[in-house]
């Protein structure tokens, strides 16, 4: 019997169509098998094509699935007329929308991805935030878009879901001091491991800056993919092991 498309729901957001997905369910195989989404990953495209559907149908049956040409940006776009196909990806690392019945997404491999929706607007985002994103601003982009689309701050709810957990994410000195340069306070973020080395809470990060936007609500799933291979893609992970490709999950939001 084929494996079931795995799918980690948000409590803040329930009811809406939305999951973040893993590697569970899917068709691809070798280094990357499983549910493997990822565009660029040198997947065979046939499998990525039918993994897509996988984690689109898991979410939200007959759905079309939207999502960007991540590029460790900022950046944030609403859902437009032309971004239909994947050939038509803007390049940002979030998007919004306030269509009903289409499921945007952001790909993943140890990166952070966001969640957010105002219900009573019915207006949802989603955003891909790794290091470089989160730092400069990606969740803020994505909630001052979905502002624009009429989504009020004070009902805004998000959920961080799977990525690299703190014992997991090694850093330098020189990636410690990007972010305290950013802000002192960020010192927080960092635990003290070998010499010379930290341990950085990416997760935490991402969900602080979420709450100094001062939305409604931030939820934490405070799940590693770099610790478990059976569940996660992690890009470290498979860089450690020296494997030639890794994959990339899928978390998925539409507005209900």
């Amino acid at each position: 019997m084929a494996e079931a498309v795995e799918v980690n729901r948000a409590r803040l957001l329930e009811g809406l169509p939305h999951g973040f997905l893993g590697r569970r369910g899917g068709v691809s195989t070798g280094e990357v098998a499983g549910l493997n989404v990822g565009l660029g990953s040198g997947d065979e495209p046939a499998a990525v094509a039918e993994n897509r559907c996988r984690a689109a149908a898991a979410v939200l049956p007959g759905a079309p699935l939207v999502s960007v040409y991540q590029v460790h940006s900022p950046d944030c776009v609403v859902l437009g007329a032309d971004m239909w196909r994947d050939a038509d990806r803007p390049h940002a690392d979030a998007l919004v929308t306030d269509r009903p019945g289409v499921l945007i997404g952001v790909v993943t491999a140890d990166c952070a991805p966001v969640l957010l929706a105002d219900r009573e607007a019915g207006i949802v985002g989603a955003a891909h935030a790794g290091w470089k994103g989160a730092v400069g601003g990606v969740t803020d982009s994505t909630i001052a878009q979905m502002i624009s689309l009429g989504a009020q701050r004070a009902r805004i709810v998000a959920a961080v879901g799977p990525c690299i957990a703190r014992h997991s994410y090694e850093v330098d000195e020189a990636f410690r001091d990007r972010f305290l340069a950013e802000n002192g306070v960020n010192a927080r973020f960092f635990v003290e491991g070998r010499e010379r080395h930290w341990q950085f809470d990416l997760e935490l990060y991402v969900a602080a800056r979420l709450e100094a936007a001062g939305i409604a609500g931030v939820e934490r799933l405070g799940l590693d993919t770099y610790s478990a291979p059976e569940r996660f893609y992690s890009y470290r992970r498979a860089t450690h092991r020296a494997e030639p490709a890794y994959g990339r999950q899928i978390s998925l939001i539409a507005v209900g």
